[in-house]
C-alpha cells in the first residue's frame, strides 16, 4: 500500500520551532516532487514548500520564506519541513503530498498535480 505519513506536529509557543517529517511507505520517493501544504479552519488548502527530485531545489511561499526549510533524505525515504519563528497564523493541519516528475528543476503548488497525500498533522502556535 502506497502511503505518506506525516509526524512532528504539536503545540508550540510563538517564536518556537517544529520539524515535520513525511515518510513514504510502499514506494520510493526518489522520482517524486514533494510538497507541504497547510489548511487552517475555514480556509483553502495552500502550498507552503516544495522540493524537486534530483537537484533538490526548494521553493517556499512568501509567507514562510526565511522561516521554513524543506529538505529530503532519499536514503531514509523521508522529507522534512523545519519550521522556525512560528507565528499564530501558521496554525493549521499540515499535509505532505507527492507527484511523479524525475529530474525536475522546479516544483509547483498546484494541488491537482499531487497524486499522493498524507493524512495531515496538526500544528498549533499559541501562548
Amino acid at each position: 500500500q502506497l502511503q505518506l505519513v506525516e509526524s512532528g506536529g504539536g503545540l508550540v509557543q510563538p517564536g518556537g520551532s517544529l520539524r515535520l517529517s513525511c515518510a513514504a511507505s510502499g514506494f520510493n520517493l526518489d522520482g517524486y516532487v514533494i510538497g507541504w501544504f497547510r489548511q487552517a479552519p475555514g480556509k483553502e488548502r495552500e502550498g507552503v514548500s516544495c522540493i524537486t527530485t534530483s537537484a533538490g531545489n526548494a521553493f517556499h511561499a512568501d509567507s514562510v520564506k526565511g522561516r521554513f526549510t524543506i529538505s529530503r533524505d532519499n536514503a531514509k525515504n523521508t522529507v522534512y519541513l523545519q519550521m522556525n519563528s512560528l507565528k499564530p497564523e501558521d496554525t493549521a493541519v499540515y499535509y505532505c503530498a507527492a507527484y511523479w516528475q524525475p529530474s525536475s528543476g522546479i516544483c509547483l503548488f498546484n494541488k491537482g498535480r499531487y497524486g499522493f497525500w498524507g493524512q495531515g498533522t496538526q500544528v498549533t502556535v499559541s501562548s
